[in-house]
């Protein structure tokens, strides 16, 4: 999954895709595009993925940290 900040005007999530895979190994190309206003951080910029993933996993009682 990509989760793409769009800044004036979203590219569609097929494009997006063929982009990935033009520079990625296949294994590492996203299948899913996913739009967000802005990505979480902490203090020090870092991006918080497990609150990006936090709503694919709820429901589960196993999931990626």
């Amino acid at each position: 999954m990509a989760f793409v900040v769009s800044r004036g005007g979203a590219p569609d999530p097929q494009d997006v895709i063929a982009f990935a895979r033009e520079r990625l190994a296949h294994f590492k190309c996203p299948t899913a595009v996913t739009y967000v206003d802005e990505l979480p951080r902490n203090p020090s910029g870092k991006i918080l993925k497990r609150e990006l993933r936090e709503p694919y996993w709820a429901g589960h009682s196993r999931h990626v940290g």
